[in-house]
């Protein structure tokens, strides 16, 4: 009963938007106003990040039973929105019932789909692995179709499509999905650590890459630190987030900030852990810099009480740093464009592996018979690849395109700012929020 009733209430009162070009001098402004429900900002962040749109300045407010959020956003060319059919296309996803309150197995990235198999995986990082699982694939006459693969904190997780490389449709065959499970299984297992490698196969299924991956690496506890001294190693300090939790005695809220390096998708990769772990942002700001982004909630867990314990802020500062740092890109960037062809995925990673290189993160995606590729990889020991093994490569896969994007490892590193001054109150002081449509909070 209750639940029907909260879909008359939203029927009742669908979402309104607003899409606003003038306000803003470099960015198209969006406002956003619906029934207040748990997981609505992530739905409607998930909906910008699936039109490309990259979030530069944000309001939060979801007191009550109303939510409102506005949105300064700008294309991939860094330009206003300007295309009318385009903004038409957001405003229909954003008001639509259907995108902007999925049934929890949609929110999650499960939808009907004979198209491809999707295959999930997890398990303990090392050297080569990726080869190893593309080598199965390839060797099963599967044939990756995409695919999204992240590493952190010595766990790998990956979301793989495939297709059967004869029919070019989705695997059914239950002995044939049965042999998949068991012989990736045995490479995820390769090094011992059976209780933590994991695989799922959804058949039929399209896989939301980035929400799953977050899922399968949050549900993995890749927050935890294995090493410290190892990960101090891999990422130096001064390009590691900074969170902090506070506690708001007045309003009864926890105030989470946090300071990193900007990037693409990182509003949404926050939002994701923060629903994950079943907490709710009442009130908050984001603005980015020309290198940093900062953000302010105002959380509650959905039982509506504020953090209560040194151990819970513990564990939602690590794993906001994680979510910050799963996707960051370090090391050499490589984009690679060919003919799509079974077993291209794997003659590449291969080459990778012979050659001392380990992918940190890769995005497959193949469309019109043409696969393009990024991986982000670094040398075994964590240092600068040495071009001239890229040229190797390179000659290796005529006729294949690939290409050097960009190094993080030899950009000079950022003097490490003092925090004095970052918290509360003057966390956005020099902020300039004059171009968003404020409401002011109830006091």
């Amino acid at each position: 009963m209750d639940d029907e009733y909260a879909k008359l209430i939203r029927r009742m009162n669908p979402p309104r938007v607003v899409i606003d070009n003038k306000s803003c001098e470099d960015a198209t402004v969006i406002q956003v106003d619906s029934i207040n429900k748990h997981g609505i900002l992530l739905e409607v962040v998930q909906v910008l990040i699936d039109m490309n749109l990259t979030i530069t300045k944000a309001y939060i407010s979801s007191d009550g039973g109303w939510f409102m959020d506005v949105f300064n956003v700008i294309d991939c060319d860094g330009k206003k929105i300007k295309e009318k059919e385009v903004i038409e296309y957001i405003k229909r996803r954003l008001e639509s019932n259907a995108s902007i309150s999925p049934s929890f197995r949609e929110s999650v990235g499960f939808m009907p789909s004979n198209e491809h198999t999707s295959i999930e995986l997890s398990g303990t990082d090392r050297p080569g692995l990726l080869s190893e699982v593309c080598a199965v694939l390839t060797d099963l006459h599967c044939n990756v179709v995409n695919a999204e693969i992240w590493t952190h904190n010595a766990r790998a997780a990956a979301v793989v499509h495939v297709t059967d490389d004869t029919t070019g449709h989705a695997i059914k065959d239950p002995k044939r999905l049965a042999t998949i499970r068991d012989l990736l299984c045995n490479v995820l297992k390769a090094d011992g650590d059976v209780n933590t490698a994991k695989m799922t196969l959804s058949s039929p299924g399209v896989t939301n890459r980035g929400r799953r991956l977050h899922q399968i690496m949050f549900a993995d506890r890749d927050y935890e630190r294995v090493d410290k001294e190892e990960i101090r190693r891999m990422h130096d300090n001064s390009t590691r987030p900074f969170v902090t939790v506070m506690d708001c005695y007045e309003k009864d809220y926890t105030i989470v900030t946090m300071r990193s390096k900007d990037r693409p998708k990182l509003l949404f990769d926050i939002i994701c852990t923060l629903t994950d772990m079943q907490y709710v942002v009442f009130h908050g700001m984001v603005n980015t810099g020309r290198k940093e982004a900062y953000q302010e909630f105002y959380i509650r867990h959905v039982d509506g009480l504020p953090i209560g314990s040194e151990a819970e802020r513990e564990r939602i500062t690590q794993c906001l740093e994680a979510a910050i740092e799963r996707r960051a890109s370090e090391g050499l960037e490589l984009e690679l464009c060919a003919e799509d062809r079974v077993g291209l995925l794997a003659d590449v990673t291969r080459l990778f592996r012979e050659n001392g290189l380990c992918v940190k993160r890769a995005e497959i995606s193949t469309k019109d018979g043409k696969a393009k590729d990024t991986f982000y990889v670094s040398d075994v020991t964590g240092s600068p690849v040495d071009l001239k093994i890229i040229d190797s490569i390179r000659r290796q896969i005529v006729p294949s395109v690939l290409q050097v994007k960009h190094n993080s490892l030899l950009l000079p590193k950022k003097p490490q700012e003092t925090t004095g001054g970052f918290l509360f109150g003057n966390f956005f002081r020099t902020r300039n929020f004059q171009n968003f449509k404020l409401v002011r909070l109830a006091s």
